[in-house]
């Protein structure tokens, strides 16, 4: 379960189709299911991506069905999670963004029980294999 939170244009759903890619589905058929609240995809895992945009309150949720997806067959995302914050479950990872600038986003990940928290040291740990090494640049101090 991946919560996601942060202004429009943050990246939530960019990051939706990243999550997808990972379980084989092509990433051009994620779009933001902002009126049908749920899509589902088919892959590796089945993927279910809920946006909450347009959502007034938790109880419009009560006949969406969100909940039987918390059952531990489905991957999901939820963006706007800030719009059901009762309805989530309690062990997920909660991914936060915000704008840096135009073009850069920074992202703040918090693992809120201990299955997320394992996903979430698989990720860091994936991160920094990845990481090209840094050479370090000696600055030199003139008198």
């Amino acid at each position: 379960m991946v919560a996601l939170f942060g202004e429009l244009g943050t990246g939530k759903t960019t990051l939706i189709r990243g999550l997808a890619e990972g379980l084989g589905i092509p990433a051009h058929l994620v779009s933001s299911p902002s009126f049908v609240l749920v899509h589902e995809y088919r892959g590796r895992k089945p993927l279910a991506h809920a946006d909450l945009y347009r959502l007034e309150s938790e109880r419009e949720l009560e006949h969406v069905g969100l909940s039987d997806y918390f059952d531990g067959r489905w991957v999901v995302g939820i963006e706007w999670a800030e719009k059901c914050p009762s309805l989530l479950p309690s062990d997920r990872l909660d991914v936060h963004l915000t704008h840096r600038s135009p073009s850069t986003r920074e992202v703040f990940l918090d693992a809120t029980g201990p299955g997320a928290a394992s996903l979430l040291r698989r990720v860091l740990t994936r991160r920094r294999a990845r990481r090209p090494a840094r050479t370090a640049k000696r600055r030199e101090r003139r008198p």
